[in-house]
């Protein structure tokens, strides 16, 4: 007998699971259709030994404490700041746009001050900001529009950004300084073994029963089990009954070079050339030390594995069809990006799997986090 049954072993899954056998003595069954857990984040040694993210670059940022109180439980760290540039006329530049950005594409030499009023002029004043046009435009103006998001947006959406929802582009920050850092959250780091060891570590306890190749469609009619937390796509549970939701997916082509480095950052982003968006090479991400290297193209598409909720009023309401049944289903708890239909970075998906556990336990979160027992410190890079 199973007090929970757990669908998915991401990390939407796996924080339940891990936070209901070892703080409550829950008994978890968590299953997956995949070979390993980990989910999206899955990450191991290739043929050449090099550590490679199965499903693209996963970087690990937040403020909050608490998320990063509650995952240092399983991993030590190794310090990381996220640096991205993209390929734009013949010349890298850094993405998000900053002083440098502007100045290297256009020949200026603007500081600060300059940089603040320079795209006060160039930028098109909207009345109303709906689309990821309209935040872009009144941000940048056209030029850079073009230059650096349209061609972009084009390819990872297959839309215009005209037609989508402004949330997608107003993720991206525009800065008046030289910080050329992706992110400016207060934790950024990655787990220093990888992500998979951090998921292993989580779920290493004898209250929890790992079923991996398996839909749970399969086994619940042989399995005793009080609820369920699923954390797959919310139209799949409910068989389409309203139709499917919209999502763009990715195909992965991995590469290994016999060179140890292959560009200067760990992601380059081509918003204007070639068919894929973007090329990471993982070494930066890791800090590995290896003869070779390896590097990965991604190329967005519309079937294969959900990878992003397409942002349309359309998709939002019919999402909201399936959260209403979703609300009046009993014994089922719902949970992650796909179940409930958010683009959410990989801290905000543990966030929210913690408001779960509060739910289901009935303790708060200060409790829950202060179950946490963190190991014992940050690794400086390189270690």
């Amino acid at each position: 007998m199973f007090d929970y049954v757990i669908v998915g072993a991401g990390f939407s899954g796996s924080v339940v699971a891990a936070q209901m056998a070892r703080n409550f003595r829950k008994r978890v069954l968590l299953v997956d259709r995949r070979p390993h857990v980990g989910g999206n984040a899955y990450d191991h040694a290739n043929e050449a030994g090099v550590l490679v993210h199965k499903y693209g670059p996963h970087i690990f940022h937040t403020n909050s404490k608490d998320v990063f109180t509650y995952l240092s439980q399983f991993t030590l760290w190794r310090e990381y700041e996220h640096r991205v540039l993209a390929w734009v006329a013949g010349q890298l530049v850094p993405i998000p746009i900053n002083v440098d950005t502007v100045n290297q594409l256009y020949g200026l030499k603007l500081d600060t001050q300059e940089m603040e009023a320079y795209l006060d002029k160039v930028a098109e004043k909207r009345a109303a900001i709906t689309t990821s046009e309209d935040v872009i435009l009144s941000r940048v103006g056209r030029d850079l529009y073009e230059k650096m998001f349209r061609g972009y947006t084009r390819k990872q959406w297959g839309l215009d950004p005209s037609q989508l929802d402004a949330s997608v582009c107003g993720r991206i920050p525009v800065r008046f300084n030289r910080d050329d850092r992706y992110f400016s959250d207060a934790y950024q780091a990655m787990p220093l073994q990888g992500f998979t060891r951090m998921f292993e570590n989580m779920l290493d306890h004898p209250n929890i029963t790992i079923s991996l190749n398996t839909d749970y469609r399969d086994i619940l009619g042989s399995v005793r089990y009080r609820e369920l937390v699923y954390t797959g796509p919310v139209d799949e549970f409910f068989d389409y009954r309203f139709g499917k939701l919209p999502y763009r997916s990715l195909e992965f082509r991995h590469e290994t070079l016999n060179v140890p480095k292959h560009q200067a950052v760990a992601v380059i982003n081509y918003p204007n050339d070639h068919d894929y968006t973007r090329v990471t090479e993982f070494k930066h991400l890791t800090g590995q030390v290896h003869a070779k290297t390896s590097i990965v193209y991604e190329y967005p598409c519309d079937g294969g594995d959900p990878y992003y909720p397409v942002p349309r009023p359309e998709n939002a309401t019919l999402y909201k069809r399936y959260e209403a049944l979703s609300a009046a289903t009993r014994r089922v708890h719902f949970t992650g990006r796909l179940a409930t239909y958010k683009y959410y970075n990989m801290d905000q998906v543990v966030a929210q799997a913690l408001a779960l556990c509060t739910k289901l336990s009935g303790s708060s979160r200060e409790e829950l986090v202060r179950m946490a027992a963190p190991l014992d410190a940050l690794r400086p890079t390189g270690s």
